[in-house]
């Protein structure tokens, strides 16, 4: 068989221009669209729907990556999404990484509303109240879908859910579970406080300790963890509007965790206190 010859050349083609422009986020929000960049994003992306339609939409690859990733070729295709050969220097400028992997993904967005998060009744909830950092934001939203979170909230005061950085770093769960985008803080806690669950404020300086209140056995419950900025934590304000104020221990000399651990401590040692209490739900349900 004669070499298969890239059909997209030219990264000044309408297609590729369209697709770049998504790296920009007023061009994301006018088109409702996004990129999902490399194998595992795209395989999650190509198997997944939002109302029923497939949330792939386009997929550019280079020659070489569609004959080693011909099986995510076959589902995109299969779901409706239009594929493209591309040279490789179109998939490097429609990228934003700096070694592209050869497969980007053009997807519709796929956030959930609010109310639907509420109505769902979630034992375990991920808010997100002042992240500013793509890459905690990507990296939290993994940690929750790791420790079994029924959904995640970013606030109006977080980062965009589809800058490509958070969404690398998600490393394909933001497909996995509901994320709802754009909720003022105080909003989103009453909301769920009036869903039956508990808030629970993650901060360094808080006056509760998670040690202690795995032992007093108050953690069995449906909660949402909030969590702030990466540098200055939550404000004041946000603090007062929780249940409680938390604080991971730390038995080192570490002076602090980063945000994405102190998230992974707290998901987790809620998931198990749930599953410990037999009551929520357990972390190994799908």
């Amino acid at each position: 068989m004669p070499p298969v010859s890239p059909e997209l050349i030219s990264p000044r083609s309408a297609r590729v221009s369209a697709a770049r422009r998504l790296a920009k986020r007023n061009f994301r929000g006018k088109d409702r669209l996004f990129l999902a960049e490399g194998p595992q994003a795209v395989r999650e992306a190509a198997g997944h729907r939002v109302g029923g339609e497939a949330t792939l939409v386009e997929l550019f690859a280079t020659v070489e990556a569609a004959e080693r990733y011909a099986d995510i070729i076959g589902e995109a295709r299969s779901v409706g999404a239009r594929v493209h050969l591309a040279a490789e220097d179109v998939i490097a400028d429609i990228s934003t990484t700096v070694t592209p992997q050869g497969l980007v993904g053009v997807c519709r967005f796929l956030d959930t509303p609010f109310e639907d998060v509420l109505a769902a009744r979630p034992k375990l909830v991920a808010v997100l109240a002042h992240v500013r950092d793509p890459g905690n934001a990507g990296t939290v939203l993994r940690c929750a879908d790791a420790a079994g979170a029924e959904a995640v909230v970013l606030t109006d005061a977080s980062v965009d859910l589809y800058n490509p950085k958070a969404v690398r770093a998600s490393v394909g769960s933001l497909f996995h579970l509901p994320v709802a985008v754009g909720v003022p803080v105080e909003r989103a806690v009453a909301g769920l406080k009036d869903a039956g669950v508990r808030i629970l404020a993650a901060d360094g300086a808080g006056d509760r300790d998670l040690d202690e209140e795995l032992d007093k056995g108050t953690m069995g419950g449906p909660t949402a963890w909030v969590f702030g900025n990466e540098a200055w934590g939550l404000p004041e304000e946000t603090r007062a509007l929780a249940d409680a104020v938390v604080r991971v221990p730390i038995h080192g000399k570490a002076e602090s965790l980063n945000l994405a651990t102190a998230a992974a401590v707290c998901l987790y040692a809620s998931a198990r206190a749930q599953r410990a209490s037999g009551g929520c739900r357990t972390v190994t349900e799908s």
